[in-house]
């Protein structure tokens, strides 16, 4: 299982990541419900992204075509077509596609977020029941992946679809990561009550899952009573159960708590501090400004990276920016750029970021020169790090050229790069202005998910009461 917060706030578990079983189940998988034709609707959550719910039979398998379908699918570029126009143009060309190339297709489409399609091609195989066999452990993941690309209530039609013996613990699992990305406390809470009854919670993971459920609704009492409940039942804590408790005590009761878990935590033989541990312990220290402490788990953290994991990188960076140390934050820099022969968008917005918030607004710009010519795509939340700065520094021209490189590149604006520019014809008592960026907000692409700050709400209405436009502000 894998934590891998989208904050540095939060710290998500997925609980059927971990649990891994490959032998096929005897029944057959219910073909594929209307449920799945539905208009998508956007989920916005901060839960991890499952990556694996035991479907690993293929890993070991030498690398064949399925990268060159993989491909094909990603660049598809009119959407309506489908990853099934893919699929079949490949069996008309003569090629016969196994269970295995489609489900390691699958696996790195929703690498990259691509749920869509990745539940595409799931809906292919469904229509072709004479020749895919399909598992529990892929029924969890199109569940995951109807959740997140249709929301919670059409998974649980997919859910109560299936046969009852069909429905094991990565099954469960994959329905409470559901209603915990939605933050349905009452829904997870039952399922969870069931999975005790059934047997299935002898384990930490799905008490992981509550705890970072709780979090995420800033109840941290209840993540203790979790704790308790699996002290009481003998289910020892693992590392991810420490590292929520960590981040809970420090965010709710002290940094004196937060290290008195951590004391115990070292008691615990079977247990090994890895850099999330430690970047979770900096970032409480950051918030109570004892940057000296979060130094010092800022070096356990860079002396715990294994292999080629990116991500510890991109917390050095962040978190050394969140100190103000701007030296350090070129020396991550220039490590993570001599192991990697390529950085990803994420971690330029990570150095950018960082150099921002250090108060290196010529460094950042640098940085920025150096992604145009190597990035991947045109990542406009990258932009809107420079205009965000702009525009509190009153240069809302210099945002505006940003934004229209932005669009000279081939980028698009997101919902958060229009409300920025309407941020600053606001402070320059631009009404007509800032309420056409407004509303080209609201319908960027990806923005049903998307409301604007409170802050500029009310801005905007009491700019509109003060130079008396009461037409802007109805339209509004």
């Amino acid at each position: 299982m894998l934590i891998k917060p989208c904050s540095l706030h939060n710290h998500n578990v997925s609980l059927s990541s971990e649990l891994s079983y490959s032998r096929p189940f005897p029944c057959q998988l219910p073909p594929p419900r209307r449920t799945l034709n539905h208009p998508k609707v956007s989920v916005s959550c901060s839960i991890s992204q499952v990556h694996s719910y035991g479907t690993v039979d293929y890993e070991r398998r030498p690398m064949i075509k399925w990268n060159a379908i993989y491909k094909k699918i990603s660049l598809i570029r009119n959407p309506e077509l489908g990853s099934a126009s893919v699929l079949n143009q490949w069996e008309k060309d003569g090629r016969k596609l196994t269970k295995w190339e489609l489900c390691r297709v699958v696996k790195e489409l929703r690498k990259y977020k691509r749920y869509k399609q990745s539940l595409e091609v799931y809906d292919w195989m469904n229509n072709r029941p004479e020749r895919f066999r399909l598992s529990a452990s892929d029924a969890a993941i199109q569940l995951d992946l109807i959740a997140k690309t249709h929301g919670v209530s059409s998974a649980e039609e997919f859910f109560l679809g299936l046969p009852d013996n069909f429905k094991d613990m990565r099954i469960y699992g994959a329905l409470m990561n559901a209603y915990v990305r939605a933050k349905m406390r009452e829904k997870a809470e039952s399922l969870m009550d069931k999975m005790r009854e059934k047997g299935y919670a002898i384990h930490p993971l799905p008490f992981n899952v509550m705890m970072t459920l709780y979090m995420n609704l800033n109840e941290y009492d209840k993540v203790d009573s979790v704790v308790s409940e699996m002290k009481e039942k003998g289910i020892r804590l693992d590392i991810y159960s420490y590292n929520i408790w960590l981040s809970s005590s420090g965010s709710h009761r002290s940094i004196e708590k937060m290290e008195e878990v951590y004391e115990v935590m070292k008691l615990d033989r079977a247990i090994h501090p890895n850099w999330t541990t430690f970047s979770t312990m900096a970032t409480m220290y950051i918030k109570k400004r004892e940057f000296k402490k979060a130094e010092e788990c800022l070096r356990k953290v860079e002396a715990r990276i294994i292999g080629r994991d990116r991500i510890p990188y991109h917390y050095l960076l962040s978190l050394y920016g969140s100190v103000g140390n701007k030296e350090e934050v070129y020396r991550v820099w220039k490590i993570y750029k001599s192991v990697f022969p390529s950085i990803p968008n994420l971690g330029y917005h990570a150095m950018i970021s960082s150099l921002i918030r250090s108060g290196d607004i010529e460094g950042a710009e640098k940085i920025y020169e150096e992604w145009l010519p190597v990035k991947s795509s045109y990542d406009p939340r990258i932009a809107n790090l420079l205009m965000t700065w702009y525009v509190k520094d009153g240069k809302l021209d210099n945002a505006e050229s940003i934004f229209d490189h932005m669009i000279e590149e081939g980028g698009k604006p997101n919902s958060s790069t229009w409300e920025i520019l309407a941020e600053g014809h606001m402070a320059e008592r631009k009404i007509s202005e800032a309420l056409s960026c407004l509303n080209k907000a609201f319908a960027a692409e990806g923005s049903k998910s998307w409301r604007p700050k409170p802050i500029n709400i009310s801005t905007f209405f009491r700019l509109c009461e003060e130079e008396a436009d009461s037409a802007s502000k109805g339209m509004f």
